[in-house]
């Protein structure tokens, strides 16, 4: 007699700041193989690819961020000194201008994103209400971007309790979890001044200036923030400071809540905001879920 046999395959995408484009050829790598997660769940930039996915926009989004310098990502920026260091606002028009915005209820595919109460540190799920104010709030990593008020709590980056959520897609009915962890290769990732960020410091009009070093691009930003002795910037040991904690934490989720495949594209070379970088970490997605294609293959085949 012929199986029947159909499991619900989830997909949880984590977080892990610029690197999460890679997320992107993760998707277009299990589209091409005929494989299409039925719930995805998201954590930080993971709530963010997830829900162009499940919202019919991933080509769109792949579009937009194949395009991105780092100009424009400055340009999304607006800086406060109350609660982070930008409030997010220009990012969330940017969005609603350029992406549709929907209830997640209303979303064909089951969605949920990943959140943390910064009162108490409980996790949340956001199942429900504005796809784009969940993403928000589940991307408010502390210190970078400030908290989102929501139903009296305020809310910021899921990846502080489940950086990989693996859980969530498993109460959405997810029986074959697929799960993305962006962090795996950062721990010990050497802190040095980047070679390239001085030679763009010095070239193009107006270099000597801080506007100049600006427009020169993310290298040049990061190298103006070194010290002379030396010291990895201000924004490289934050970085490097969230990158050991969401390993940590990553490795005593998972080892509690498994997934059944794990993808997990080497992107150590990639910086928390370099979001202009898109098109290797989506090519790395895209390598990274082929090494595991035989696998969850296998795991596809109906019972004996």
């Amino acid at each position: 007699m012929k199986s029947s046999y159909t499991p619900v395959i989830g997909l949880a995408l984590g977080g892990g700041g610029a690197r999460g484009w890679s997320h992107i050829g993760v998707i277009l790598a299990l589209r091409e193989a005929g494989i299409d997660p039925a719930v995805v769940a998201g954590t930080s930039i993971g709530s963010l690819v997830g829900a162009a996915y499940v919202a019919g926009r991933l080509d769109d989004l792949k579009d937009w961020v194949e395009t991105l310098t780092w100009q424009n990502v400055v340009g999304l920026l607006d800086v406060t000194v109350t609660g982070g260091l930008i409030k997010g606002g220009k990012l969330l028009n940017f969005f609603r201008s350029h992406f549709e915005d929907a209830d997640i209820e209303n979303l064909p595919k089951p969605f949920g994103a990943v959140a943390t109460e910064l009162a108490s540190g409980r996790e949340i799920w956001l199942r429900t209400g504005s796809v784009i104010e969940s993403v928000r709030a589940s991307i408010a990593l502390p210190g970078l971007f400030t908290p989102v008020e929501r139903d009296g709590a305020l809310l910021v980056d899921g990846g502080l309790v489940n950086p990989v959520p693996v859980s969530l897609c498993r109460s959405m009915g997810a029986d074959i979890v697929i799960a993305v962890d962006l962090n795996s290769d950062l721990v010990g990732r050497r802190l040095r001044k980047p070679a390239v960020a001085v030679g763009a410091a010095k070239s193009g009009s107006g270099s000597g200036t801080m506007l100049g070093r600006l427009q020169a691009g993310i290298g040049a930003w990061r190298s103006v923030l070194w010290s002379n002795s030396g010291m990895p910037s201000v924004v490289d040991v934050i970085a490097s400071s969230i990158n050991i904690m969401q390993v940590q934490i990553t490795r005593t989720r998972l080892a509690g809540e498994p997934a059944d495949v794990m993808i997990t594209p080497r992107l150590a070379q990639m910086a928390l905001m370099d979001f202009h970088r898109a098109a290797p970490a989506i090519e790395e997605g895209r390598k990274a879920a082929k090494a595991a294609l035989p696998e969850l293959e296998r795991l596809l085949l109906p019972p004996a």
